[in-house]
């Protein structure tokens, strides 16, 4: 086997990207501290051609060099928004039919592995504080929960791997 090189992947530039029929997904991080971690997900978004990233409350928004330093230029084709409140979000969002996902643990969460995806739906994942998690005021307004399972000591994954498993998962049962 030879590894590849950059230019014989065929990668979509970034007016392309933009013009790309998208993967019915959006990604909401809330109160996400790591620059590094956002970095991270907006290069997981442009990997699987995410719809669009909302960044509220404390989370950092491009242009940030240690945004950059993780995110590789994806800030450039990804589309994203800032808002400061995440309720207002949630609510305008379900109010567009949007089915709202947190990904936390909590009672009567559904597996990862058992979610079913509705293909005609457009689905916005919510990741939440790097420490505190989706707060339980916007699980409350969420049409559902997904937990990833885990099996180890730890009680949680890094935000950025927790996109990553999540919106993989998602993208492989949409394109099955």
């Amino acid at each position: 086997m030879r590894k590849l090189k950059n230019e014989e992947l065929e990668r979509l530039d970034v007016a392309a990207f933009k013009e790309a029929r998208k993967t019915p997904l959006i990604l909401v991080l809330d109160d996400v501290r790591s620059l590094n971690n956002i970095g991270s997900v907006f290069r997981t978004a442009d990997a699987f051609l995410i719809k669009r990233i909302y960044l509220c409350g404390i989370t950092a928004t491009p242009p940030h060099k240690d945004i950059q330093k993780t995110a590789l230029g994806s800030t450039e084709s990804v589309a994203w928004e800032y808002r400061e409140h995440v309720l207002e979000l949630v609510n305008e969002l379900k109010s567009q039919k949007v089915k709202l996902i947190s990904i936390e643990q909590a009672e009567n969460a559904t597996l990862l592995n058992e979610f079913e995806i509705q293909r005609q739906e457009t689905y916005a994942l919510i990741f939440g504080n790097e420490v505190k998690g989706v707060s339980q005021e916007v699980v409350n307004h969420s049409d559902e929960v997904v937990e990833i399972p885990q099996f180890g000591t730890k009680h949680s994954l890094n935000i950025s791997v927790s996109v990553g498993v999540v919106v993989w998962n998602f993208w492989s049962k949409l394109n099955s």
